[in-house]
């Protein structure tokens, strides 16, 4: 049996990042192993629904280290790797092909997989999810010839895919169950502007559009609605969410809500066993909550937080929640947590596209959005929101005006 010092079960950008800095901590060959699902080694998530989606980008220049980093640093890579069973308490896990795997600390990183449409018993062809590498190539691949395409799903892999599809000159229609675009998180004045924003670009919107069924009609796809209505299609796309890997931890002894849960250490409360990722529920420092994300900012720096850990460096994970997005030719950021805000501000100008909205509550501020405006902005968000310094509303607006 290879007993490993360090063992990262996962081989997304929690391992890519946690083997960096593992290295720049004086990680000795050997240590470490990294046993993944996946086929190619660890990758950045983001350009699977932006550059690489659209040509723009290989998978050698979306890979977070290259095959020499991983040969020079001793670190053994396991790709095509299935685990069967995991023994917490005798820190083993058993691949599916038999082979018995020993570890001193364990890092729990198996991220998660897309959401998919529970009543449909098969795949029709022509109908995509994204999450990997594999199903980014599949719709590019797709895509090419391609008349018409369909995407479902009105947040941020929804509006990233359909705009790489219509700039492709794709006819494309957004469908969306919510009665406006991204509606969970967008006010209706960001809605309205990014609504124009993609009807001027040629993108067709489809509002409440609950689908009924999915069905291959010869080389073309069918989308039936609860409305009755049909959208036909030379390829779909759904980004409906995703659901966290966390069925091989069941009575392993790790508690699981959602996500693996994990305190503000990301310790899992078995002894040495950390998770981080898209498979975790941790607790917020900052917000002082549970939060589950699925963003590739919160795996870098997590997976840089337990690497820290691994080798004795204690510290609660304290970092605010934050994630891009690309669409078209507009880039914007975003900081922090809407949800219980009771106040929101505009700056800059909305018809423009130059503007950032900034959620408070009881003058402290939340989250902020940001687009085009000055890099004294993007200052303002990290700092107000992790100090939770007092925040003048009035102030905020007042677009000459300035925060202290």
């Amino acid at each position: 049996m290879n007993k490993h010092q360090f063992l990262i079960l996962g081989g997304g950008m929690v391992a890519g990042y946690a083997a960096k800095e593992l290295v720049e901590r004086g990680l000795k060959p050997g240590e470490l192993a990294i046993v993944s699902a996946d086929d190619t080694l660890p990758y950045e998530r983001p350009p699977l629904s932006k550059g690489y989606l659209a040509g723009e980008q290989d998978l050698k220049s979306i890979r977070i280290s290259d095959e020499t980093f991983y040969e020079e640093h001793g670190i053994e890579v396991r790709l095509d790797t299935t685990v069967r069973a995991l023994d917490l308490k005798n820190r083993t896990l058993e691949t599916a092909s038999g082979e018995t795997i020993g570890f001193n600390k364990l890092v729990i990183a198996t991220g998660a997989y897309a959401r998919r449409f529970p009543d449909l018993r098969e795949t029709p062809r022509g109908l995509y999810y994204l999450r990997s590498v594999t199903d980014s190539s599949l719709i590019r691949d797709r895509a090419h010839g391609a008349r018409q395409a369909v995407v479902i799903g009105g947040g941020f892999i929804g509006m990233e895919v359909s705009s790489v599809l219509a700039r492709k000159g794709i006819e494309t229609t957004l469908a969306m169950p919510e009665e406006r675009v991204w509606e969970s998180f967008f006010t209706p004045e960001m809605s309205a502007f990014f609504e124009k924003y993609y009807k001027d670009r040629g993108v067709r919107l489809q509002r409440k559009a609950n689908v009924k069924s999915i069905s291959e009609m010869g080389d073309r796809v069918r989308v039936t609605l609860e409305s009755a209505d049909g959208l036909e299609a030379d390829l779909v796309v759904a980004g409906i969410g995703a659901v966290p890997a966390t069925k091989l931890f069941q009575g392993s002894g790790v508690q699981i809500d959602r996500g693996i849960v994990v305190n503000e250490y990301l310790e899992t409360g078995v002894e040495d066993v950390w998770a981080a990722g898209d498979v975790t529920t941790y607790h917020d420092a900052i917000f002082h909550r549970s939060r589950h994300t699925e963003h590739w900012d919160n795996a870098v720096e997590q997976g840089k937080h337990v690497a820290r850990s691994l080798t004795g460096e204690r510290a609660p994970f304290v970092h605010v929640p934050y994630f891009f997005s690309d669409v078209f030719d507009l880039s914007y950021e975003f900081w922090g947590d809407t949800s219980d805000a009771d106040c929101v501000v505009y700056r800059g100008n909305l018809r423009k596209g130059e503007f950032s909205v900034w959620w408070l509550k009881e003058n402290r501020l939340r989250a902020a959005f940001v687009m085009r405006r000055p890099e004294q902005e993007r200052d303002w968000a990290v700092r107000f929101i992790q100090s939770q310094e007092p925040v003048d509303a009035k102030t905020l607006g007042d677009e000459s005006g300035t925060l202290p």
